[in-house]
């Protein structure tokens, strides 16, 4: 990275007077210097009490400069001049760079605490004119290009952490989703630096859109500060290690409930028999005399918001719902029964290559009848049917298509290698390295 974000810089011209004997004060000027080119041999990231800091060690970089001298006697007819190109080469090169970040309202500030430059060699090549006859000459301004160097450089790097700090604070704190919510991606608390790791904790609570400036679940705020304290250490053996808390499931699920996406009209299922009275005449023969071959839908509403309880190695949930039978008769839509249902089931996630996916599973199902225009029926055979229905059908459907997998999304070219998953106590927690999408293709 700092390969290619220090380069190409420029530094001043360097002038320089030289008296020497005989031929009187000599002008020398160096103009147009430029680093092309920095070689990054080793390089340290450490976290500590007072900061980060990050070591470049052994480097060395490729300039480029132009020469000129000027002198003038009284007894010299007109002025003699000299003029060229030169190649410099910069060795060993130690960089350092110490900065601490805090939490500014939400946002990450970032605070250069030192920065510095050393060179330990620089060799100078003039080309053109009569080089070979100034080139002692030229070496005369080894320390102060090497001066200039160092002082360019630490410049240079003092710039980049003043933007780093102004690209933080611009980062938006909440983030769109959909026209339904709002991710708040406020930074809580300051970073927390552990040897080798940074641990950054943002709120990642949803709200309604209209409900962000004052959350419209305060109780799921109320504990954050609390859960901070419990975050999983990263990881050793991975790059990076992100921790989902379960809340902060349980409040996109609130805020998708309130604004009335948990209702469905079910029209099509892998056992599309089951959508037509025919497919009920056994079970509820009332239904089939009166309805005779009509085709039926089902209007699924979840009346309470789903709050996922994340356990070892699963995520469990439990729905509550009301189930509307609906007749599909000469273009009417008519209800016939509805019944109240409460499923329980647990979901296992996977991370394979670069895919995410997973299974479900039934644990219990519950099923009872709120009211009917058909009369008494058997619901202990409705219950049978559609926890047979859900069990050898529906879920088998549904875990197929998990099976198969769905893409790990990338960010800034970069992507997730190598991941895994792992549930327990609350937490969701992902630990991968992180390698660019190029790369990957590559391999």
């Amino acid at each position: 990275m700092a390969e290619t974000s220090l380069v190409p810089l420029d530094l001043p011209k360097i002038e320089k007077s030289k008296h020497i004997a005989l031929i009187g004060t000599v002008n020398i000027l160096i103009s147009n210097l430029s680093i092309n080119k920095i070689h990054v041999i080793s390089s340290t990231v450490k976290a500590g009490d007072t900061g980060i800091v990050i070591s470049v060690s052994g480097a060395y970089a490729n300039m480029t400069m132009n020469w000129g001298y000027e002198y003038s006697n009284w007894w010299l007819p007109v002025p003699v001049m000299d003029s060229g190109v030169a190649s410099i080469q910069v060795e060993g090169m130690d960089v350092g760079i110490s900065f601490n970040l805090t939490n500014n309202q939400g946002s990450l500030m970032l605070t250069p605490l030192d920065c510095g430059c050393s060179v330990k060699d620089i060799f100078i090549k003039l080309n053109g004119g009569a080089s070979w006859l100034y080139q002692g000459l030229i070496e005369a301004f080894e320390g102060r290009l090497t001066s200039a160097v160092e002082n360019a450089i630490s410049k240079k790097l003092r710039q980049g952490i003043v933007k780093l700090d102004s690209l933080l604070q611009s980062l938006p704190k909440d983030i769109p989703i959909r026209n339904i919510g709002a991710l708040n991606v406020t930074f809580v608390g300051d970073p927390q630096l552990r040897d080798s790791s940074l641990i950054l904790s943002i709120n990642g609570l949803i709200s309604a859109k209209e409900a962000h400036a004052a959350p419209a679940y305060p109780h799921l705020f109320a504990s954050l500060e609390h859960l901070l304290a419990s975050i999983p250490l990263k990881d050793p053996a991975s790059m990076v290690t992100i921790s989902l808390h379960e809340k902060v499931l349980a409040s996109a699920s609130s805020v998708y409930y309130d604004a009335n996406k948990m209702h469905w009209i079910v029209d099509k299922i892998p056992e599309q028999s089951l959508l037509n009275t025919a497919g009920w005449r056994f079970i509820i023969p009332q239904l089939y005399r009166r309805y005779p071959n009509d085709d039926m839908n089902l209007n699924v509403s979840i009346y309470s918001p789903p709050h996922p309880k994340i356990d070892d190695d699963q995520i469990d949930l439990t729905i509550h719902a009301d189930v509307v039978i609906n007749v599909l008769n000469s273009g009417e839509v008519t209800p016939v029964a509805c019944f109240s249902m409460i499923v329980s089931g647990s979901a296992s996630p996977w991370i394979s290559k670069n895919s995410l996916g997973g299974s479900i599973g039934l644990d219990e199902f519950y099923l009872s009848l709120k009211w009917s225009k058909i009369g008494n029926f058997h619901v202990n055979l409705v219950r049978v049917l559609m926890s047979t229905a859900l069990r050898t059908v529906i879920l088998p459907y549904i875990n197929i298509k998990l099976a198969r997998g769905y893409p790990l999304p990338t960010f800034h070219g970069y992507m997730l290698q190598n991941a895994k998953i792992l549930c327990s106590d609350s937490w969701i927690k992902i630990c991968s390295d992180v390698a660019a999408v190029k790369q990957l293709s590559i391999s």
